[in-house]
C-alpha cells in the first residue's frame, strides 16, 4: 500500500466513508436511546416543555435516518463522483432563456444548503436576459448519485415578465447531469476522432484570459458530443477540462445505453426516458410543481426555486432502486 499511492488514497477514502456510516448508525442509537428515556421521564413528570422538546430531537433524528436511508441507495459505480450538470434553453429566446437561469439558481441553492461546492465551466448569456447554456462542476460527496435523475426537460408554466400583454407562457430548458470520472474508471478517446477549436472567452476575465483564444472547445465526431471551457486562465487548462468533460459524457452515454436495455426489458416503465420531459412547473393559474415520473407533488413553489428539491430527488431514487432490483430479479 505504500509503494501504491494510488491505491492508498482509495483505500482511505473508502475507510473514511465507511467509518462515518458506522458512526453514524451509533451516534443515532444513542440518541434514540437518549431521547426515548428523556420523552418518558418527560411524560412521568407532566413536564409539556420537555415533551415537547425531546419529540422535536426525535423529528429530527428520523429526517437524518431518512437522508441515510436514501444514501445507502447511491451504490452505483459512479454514484460518490463529483458531477457536470448541464442547463440548455429551449426554443423561446428571452423567455427560454430566463427560464434556463431560473433553474441554474435552483441548482445552485440545492448544492449551497447540502454542502456542495460549484465550479463554473461554461457559460453563454442570453441577448436580453437569463442564459442559453451553462455547464457547472458540483463537487462533493455523491453529487452525481443525488442529482443523476435530474437529467431531461423542464417546463415552465407562468405569467410572462416579458410580455407587455401580462399572457400566460409555456417555456422548456433541458438539464444533463454526468459524473465526473476519476482514474479507476477507463474511458479510451482516439484523438482521431475529435475536432479542436479554439476561441475568445466571452465571460469577465483577467487582462490575459479575454484577449487570446484561450477558450477550447472539443467536438466528439463519431457521437456528435461537444464540450467546450472558457473559465480557466490559459488555453492548455482549458483543453485539459474540456478532455474530462469530454471522458465523462462518453462514459454516462455507456451508462445511458444500461438504462435504454433495462427500459427494454420493463417495457411498462419505458415512457419515461433519458431526455424527455421530466417534471412540470406551473406558477399560473395555479401553483404547483409535479414530477411526472413519480407523481410526486408540491403546491411550494417558491421553495422548489429555492432549491428545495429533495423530496423530488428521494423519489426518483427510490423508484430508480425499485426498477433496478425488479429488473435484476
Amino acid at each position: 500500500m505504500w509503494q501504491d499511492n494510488e491505491r492508498a488514497t482509495k483505500l482511505t477514502r473508502e475507510k473514511t466513508k465507511l467509518d462515518d456510516a458506522i458512526s453514524f448508525v451509533q451516534s443515532a442509537e444513542k440518541q434514540l436511546h437518549d431521547l426515548t428515556e428523556l420523552l418518558e421521564l418527560a411524560e412521568a413528570d407532566s413536564d409539556d416543555a420537555l415533551t415537547e422538546e425531546a419529540a422535536t430531537a426525535l423529528g429530527e433524528l428520523q429526517k437524518q435516518l431518512h437522508r441515510a436511508q436514501m444514501e445507502s441507495l447511491l451504490s452505483g459505480e459512479a454514484d460518490g463522483c463529483d458531477c457536470y450538470l448541464e442547463i440548455h434553453a429551449g426554443a423561446g429566446g428571452t423567455e427560454a432563456q430566463d427560464w434556463a437561469d431560473m433553474l441554474r439558481r435552483m441548482y445552485l441553492c440545492w448544492a449551497g444548503d447540502h454542502g456542495y461546492t460549484v465550479e463554473l465551466m461554461d457559460e453563454m448569456e442570453g441577448e436580453e436576459a437569463g442564459i442559453k447554456s451553462v455547464t457547472m462542476r458540483i463537487k462533493g460527496a455523491d453529487a452525481y448519485g443525488w442529482l443523476k435523475t435530474e437529467s431531461g426537460v423542464h417546463r415552465l408554466v407562468r405569467i410572462s415578465p416579458f410580455d407587455a400583454n401580462a399572457r400566460r407562457h409555456t417555456s422548456f430548458a433541458s438539464v444533463w447531469v454526468y459524473p465526473v470520472i476519476d482514474d479507476s474508471i477507463t474511458v479510451t478517446i482516439n484523438p482521431a476522432d475529435c475536432r479542436i477549436d479554439t476561441y475568445r472567452s466571452s465571460g469577465a476575465g483577467g487582462q490575459h484570459i479575454n484577449k487570446t483564444d484561450s477558450a477550447v472547445r472539443i467536438t466528439h465526431l463519431p457521437t456528435g458530443i461537444v464540450v467546450s471551457c472558457q473559465t480557466q486562465r490559459s488555453q492548455f487548462a482549458n483543453k485539459d477540462a474540456a478532455w474530462a468533460m469530454l471522458r465523462a459524457r462518453l462514459y454516462e452515454m455507456e451508462l445511458q445505453k444500461r438504462q435504454e436495455k433495462n427500459a427494454q426489458i420493463e417495457a411498462g416503465k419505458s415512457e419515461i426516458g433519458w431526455g424527455y420531459q421530466i417534471r412540470s412547473y406551473v406558477l399560473q393559474p395555479y401553483q404547483m410543481v409535479k414530477d411526472l415520473r413519480t407523481k410526486v407533488e408540491t403546491s411550494d413553489t417558491a421553495g422548489v426555486l429555492n432549491g428545495k428539491i429533495d423530496l423530488f430527488l428521494n423519489a426518483a431514487l427510490a423508484e430508480n432502486s425499485l426498477n433496478k432490483g425488479e429488473t435484476d430479479e
